[in-house]
């Protein structure tokens, strides 16, 4: 490799610096190689004594040399994965050490590749300038071949266990993360299936768990209901919803089925479905340990509350009301109404929003019924097409 100019390397590496900027961060985005580095770059305007360090280290590694400190820095910036260690003279023509230093240091290369200062006139200021930089070691000339051959390989030992260890630890990291997925998707089955098989109990089709979720979702997915929530507490609270009905597994199948209208002793029967809900989540060791956890709670017991005060089982309203129990309250009311039960037809598109409107079905939070209007376009697509006879 030819000796380039100050120029030269300026308008040159730009985009080399751009290029490494992103593998900076510890064990990051520098793409791992199937062997340890195995190069030595050594960068020295003195011909003899890069001779001399060649002949030192060549036995076991493949010797670069750079004649200048801009082009030693070129050329790890071209191939930052090439090199073991540097070897880095101090006094060179034109960019000098120290400078090469803070070009590496720029980009975090000092602290993937082991580099070492060399120079005969060491003072304080640059031995602290150097170290201050990354440096991992200070050497002084005339070099002695043994000392210096210790420290360089011992160095070179320690970057290459640690970045043995780095895959190590990535490859546990990756395990583990597969594992977390796993054990997450068996939870979100079995939380599904448990939610079926009460909505099955009760007489459906199973449906009505998947349309709740699916209203919750797009209740709480762009737009002002779901301000201040990401995406993943969406999606818990999506699937925290499907175990809004959990405690009606307590209601006896003479009330649950009942095909008529439900007596005064029996509706109070069936509102404690909403407590027994809740503290049945509660008492699961592995919901406390879940992100779906305090939604689930909360939204267990609270699905019946409304806005006014006037539901159940705690008559709590406006601001002590979370949202997502909210949502989940008109998204059960809405899915109700439009779908057949076992004691009822199926209501219209019209007559629905109009007894959700109106307040036959409890009073809603403003800008919750101003969303639901927004949005219902999109909702009223889930029911189009049922087969179940409607009215109204």
């Amino acid at each position: 490799m030819g000796i380039v100019s100050r120029s030269e390397f300026e308008t040159s590496t730009a985009e080399a610096f751009d290029r490494v900027w992103g593998l900076a961060d510890d064990y990051g985005p520098i793409p791992a190689r199937s062997r340890d580095p195995h190069a030595l770059l050594i960068a020295d305007d003195d011909a003899i004594n890069r001779l001399v360090l060649a002949n030192l280290f060549g036995d076991h590694y493949e010797i670069d040399e750079a004649e200048d400190g801009t082009q030693a820095l070129a050329m790890v910036l071209n191939d930052p994965l090439r090199y073991a260690a540097i070897l880095l003279d101090y006094q060179m023509e034109g960019m000098n050490g120290i400078e090469v230093l803070q070009g590496l240091a720029r980009v975090r290369l000092v602290e993937r590749i082991p580099t070492f200062l060399i120079s005969a006139e060491v003072d304080d200021a640059v031995t602290e300038r150097a170290y201050a930089l990354g440096v991992m070691d200070v050497v002084e000339k005339p070099i002695i071949p043994y000392v210096v051959n210790r420290r360089v390989g011992s160095v070179i030992e320690l970057f290459s266990a640690r970045r043995r260890l780095s895959t190590v630890v990535q490859e546990q990291q990756t395990e583990l993360v597969r594992r977390a997925t796993t054990i997450i998707e068996l939870n979100r089955g079995m939380i599904e299936a448990l939610a079926a098989a009460i909505e099955f109990r009760d007489g459906e089709s199973g449906d009505h768990v998947r349309r709740i979720h699916d209203i919750t979702h797009a209740l709480l997915t762009d737009t002002d209901l779901g301000s201040g929530l990401s995406s993943d507490d969406v999606s818990n609270i999506a699937l925290a919803s499907i175990m809004h009905d959990v405690g009606k597994i307590a209601i006896p199948d003479a009330i649950l089925c009942k095909p008529g209208r439900l007596t005064p002793e029996e509706f109070e029967t069936m509102k404690t479905h909403t407590v027994v809900g809740a503290e049945m989540l509660a008492k699961i060791p592995q919901m406390r340990r879940s992100e779906v956890y305090r939604y689930a709670v909360d939204i267990a017991r609270h699905h019946h509350e409304r806005w006014d005060g006037r539901g159940y089982p705690d008559g709590i309203g406006g601001s002590e009301l979370s949202m997502w129990a909210q949502v989940v309250s008109i998204a059960d009311v809405y899915d109700a109404l439009r779908s057949k039960r076992v004691y009822k037809d199926a209501y219209g598109r019209s007559q629905a929003l109009n007894m959700i409107e109106d307040g036959a079905c409890g009073t809603f939070n403003p800008k919750l019924l101003a969303t639901f209007r927004a949005i219902e376009p999109r909702l009223n697509a889930m029911y189009v097409g049922q087969k179940e006879e409607t009215r109204g």
